[in-house]
């Protein structure tokens, strides 16, 4: 009798095992994708996403460096890059965000930076079969795992490897050959005077770029993207200055406009004209091209040796 209970017991785990494992090739087959978004929370999808809303430009344009751009159904506002993203149908963001129009454009995922709307909110579009993803890089290390939690929701794993990898290389490069000596000093304007100025301080991925070029940040004893002062700037006195403003025109560009300032003669980076405008945002968006702009500045501080 003890032997026909044992006979049945492994007979009862067998199955059991073997029904487990019919279990986890089903699940492989299907192709089903589980990620942790950047605020903490479990995302599952059955198959990579094919209908996306993203409503920031970052997020956007690693859509696009993955080679999932075509996977875009709605596109936050300012989403402006690349020039191809105008195509697509914007909705409001932000804390306008439309949870209406996104709903329409029935899409399976939502990329947004932030949980700025409610959580009912939240709810409306997940009720609605929607999967919401937040993507919030804030340092160079943020933008390599929101490329990569974006190029495993779009199954574009091996794609997302290659544009870090690309990342990585040139900021090694700049850093194995610094265009600074350790000693001058750089001003990142984040937003002109007009508008009240701000510039980003430590835990920023615009200061990890100082430091890797071999500069000081004027502001690295601010925390994150703080706003300044003009007197601040003004005594801080950087050797250089960039700008991250599309304003200007016919009459002038935004680096003649910091030049132009009253009281600002006196700083090192006006009186050697080492100002460098970047207004296509290579250089002020967690994404991607922030390697293209950390290369573009190199080789404007390397030209004012």
């Amino acid at each position: 009798m003890k032997r026909i209970l044992a006979l049945i017991l492994a007979l009862s785990l067998a199955l059991t095992l073997f029904a487990g494992c019919k279990q986890e090739d089903a699940s492989a087959q299907s192709g089903a994708i589980t990620v942790t978004d950047m605020a903490g929370r479990t995302i599952t999808l059955n198959e990579p996403a094919t209908r996306v809303v993203a409503l920031t430009a970052s997020d956007c344009e690693i859509l696009y460096a993955i080679g999932a751009g075509e996977t875009l159904v709605g596109r936050g506002e300012f989403c402006d890059y690349p020039p191809q993203v105008s195509e697509v149908e914007s909705v409001q963001s932000g804390y306008d965000t439309n949870i209406e129009q996104i709903i329409a454009l029935a899409p399976q995922v939502l990329l947004m930076s932030t949980m700025a709307q409610s959580e009912a909110q939240v709810k409306q579009l997940e009720d609605a079969g929607i999967r919401v993803v937040v993507s919030d890089a804030k340092d160079i290390a943020g933008v390599y795992t929101a490329i990569e939690l974006i190029g495993k929701l779009m199954g574009k794993e091996a794609d997302a490897a290659a544009v870090i990898s690309g990342m990585q290389q040139t900021f090694a490069e700049i850093s194995a050959n610094p265009a600074g000596d350790g000693t001058q000093t750089i001003y990142f304007e984040v937003s002109p005077l007009e508008y009240g100025l701000w510039t980003a301080g430590s835990g920023t991925f615009m200061d990890e770029i100082a430091v890797m070029m071999g500069l000081k940040n004027c502001f690295a004893d601010v925390s994150g993207w703080a706003e300044i002062s003009e007197e601040q700037v003004i005594a801080r006195n950087p050797d250089y200055i960039v700008t991250v403003s599309p304003m200007g025109g016919a009459d002038f560009t935004p680096e003649q406009e910091i030049m132009g300032r009253a009281g600002w003669e006196t700083i090192t980076a006006v009186q050697n004209a080492a100002i460098f405008n970047l207004p296509d945002n290579e250089l002020s968006r967690p994404a991607n091209r922030l390697a293209d702009g950390a290369k573009l500045l190199y080789d404007f501080i390397t030209a004012q040796k």
